[in-house]
């Protein structure tokens, strides 16, 4: 039921986003946007309601359920950014405003590093709630599987420092120019 429920959170997720930005947009309704973009978060309080629930009700911890606390986590660090672009790319794409920059060099490190600072919190959020499910259902049997997503919560933020550090050490370059096509007689 969880993982149905993480699924269904996701796709109400992308769809809360994507009606926000058409009513912004092709709409021209501003405030209508920012209302259903507001929505996304609150899916996410329905998700973890719904894993509570789960859990206090009786129910066995699952992988299922320590994924939904890195998704709540994930979407409450990144939500903000994930909106954002995809704000710039519907705003290009739709309502004629400029490209997304595709950043490289020094700019993309620092962005890379912007992102492990994201991921910490993304990590510390998942983590908080697992250790917060854990302490309230007070079973170790029932929510052993939930230990095990503190290990993969660590190799999630150390791939993420990795991913910084070899664009500290070897920076994004620019993408080549194509020559220009010549016509064939």
């Amino acid at each position: 039921m969880i993982l149905l429920a993480i699924v269904v959170c996701e796709v109400a997720f992308w769809v809360a986003i994507l009606a926000g930005l058409a009513a912004r947009y092709l709409l021209r309704r501003p405030r209508l946007g920012g209302a259903l973009l507001i929505l996304a978060p609150v899916i996410d309080a329905i998700l973890l309601a719904l894993v509570a629930v789960d859990l206090l009700g009786g129910g066995t911890a699952s992988w299922h359920h320590g994924l939904a606390a890195v998704y709540i986590g994930v979407s409450v660090s990144y939500g903000k950014r994930m909106v954002a672009w995809a704000d710039a790319h519907f705003q290009h794409r739709f309502a004629g405003g400029p490209a997304p920059e595709r950043l490289t060099g020094t700019r993309y490190t620092i962005k890379c590093w912007r992102d492990v600072l994201l991921t910490g919190l993304a990590v510390a959020i998942a983590a908080a709630t697992l250790g917060a499910i854990i302490f309230l259902v007070n079973d170790a049997e029932r929510t052993a599987a939930l230990s095990d997503f503190f290990r993969i919560l660590g190799i999630i933020f150390a791939i993420d420092f990795l991913w910084a550090l070899s664009y500290t050490i070897w920076p994004k370059k620019a993408a080549r120019a194509l020559p220009a096509a010549t016509p064939s007689r």
